[in-house]
């Protein structure tokens, strides 16, 4: 009874989401009304064309499908707060949508493993671990990024003072970074000089950039190009003095990485042993290790480990993340 209860409640939300969707893609579905009358005016050749670009209309769908889905109040309300990390990590997607597609990714996951076990509390566990892998992989994706913004910062303020020597100006010297170096750095610093000649102020698009890329040693290099465009004075032999100490601090940064190496692997070890061991028992002897959940001090002696190895990462986490 209690299984038909979870299978008709997963059922029913799942209806209704799909319905209130449907629903929003008819409201605002005015561009495949343009695209129908475009190919009664135009006749053969339009229908040949849009056979063609098939694959890519497939795709368009899925994204508006994506994009309508996270314009309701509720994603757009908790997208709203992931923006900042999706623009960071260079992810083209909004909050809304983002939120949205977790949704969707823990739902059908959620439905797929319950009429694969008919088991709704592991059913359910999955499906919350499934929306949290996303949230890891932007995490992963924005720090990857930011330290390859970081590791080109260096190059990019050589070339620009190296460009300014030779008489160019400070936009002309970033433009030769944007064609010397590879992505990241080329993409922002694209962006910055789009919205430059588009009309905004010099110090506002390096003000957009530094928000975009969220870096210290970029923070520093803005800063101090805006105090010299206040004050004035020698901007090449600037840039190259901050070149010199960003190459000092990453160098010391790989050093501090390499003696704190011992602590990370001990950290790692430490959590992970315990699942190697609980597979190793749950494989060889379950009634052994069953004992646990089966008894009330048994699951309060597992929340307590648990809570500790959480606490003890957290301190060794804390101890070699040295800032500075």
């Amino acid at each position: 009874m209690r299984m038909d209860l979870v299978v008709i409640c997963s059922l029913t939300f799942s209806t209704i989401f799909l319905f209130v969707l449907g629903i929003d893609l008819l409201r605002v579905s005015k561009g495949d009304l343009i695209i129908s009358r475009i190919n009664k005016v135009t006749g053969k050749k339009a229908k040949v064309q849009k056979e063609e670009k098939s694959p890519k209309q497939r795709r368009y769908m899925l994204r508006q499908i994506l994009a309508r889905a996270g314009d309701f109040s509720i994603t757009r309300r908790l997208g709203g707060k992931i923006d900042k990390k999706l623009e960071e990590a260079d992810i083209l997607l909004h909050g809304g949508e983002f939120i949205a597609m977790i949704m969707g990714i823990a739902i059908g996951t959620t439905l797929l493993v319950f009429t694969m076990t008919l088991k709704s509390f592991i059913s359910v566990a999955i499906g919350i671990a499934s929306a949290v892998i996303p949230f890891i992989v932007v995490d992963s994706t924005r720090n990857k990024r930011l330290a390859d913004f970081n590791a080109q910062i260096s190059d990019a303020l050589t070339i620009m003072s190296n460009s300014l020597r030779s008489g160019f100006s400070f936009l002309q010297s970033m433009d030769m970074v944007r064609k010397e170096l590879p992505n990241p750095i080329k993409k922002e610093f694209d962006r910055t000089i789009t919205e430059v000649n588009l009309g905004t102020p010099i110090e506002q698009a390096l003000e957009n950039l530094s928000k975009r890329v969220n870096s210290d040693d970029m923070e520093l290099v803005i800063t101090a190009v805006m105090i010299q465009r206040q004050v004035g004075g020698n901007l090449a032999e600037v840039l190259d003095n901050i070149a010199g100490a960003i190459r000092e601090r990453i160098r010391i940064k790989r050093e501090i990485k390499t003696l704190t190496a011992q602590g990370r692997i001990s950290g790692l070890i430490i959590g992970l042993l315990p699942v190697f061991l609980a597979v190793f028992m749950f494989s060889t002897n379950p009634g052994y290790i069953l004992e646990l959940f089966r008894n009330k001090i048994g699951l309060v002696m597992l929340i307590l480990a648990v809570l500790g190895q959480i606490t003890g990462l957290m301190i060794i986490r804390k101890i070699v993340d040295i800032k500075f």
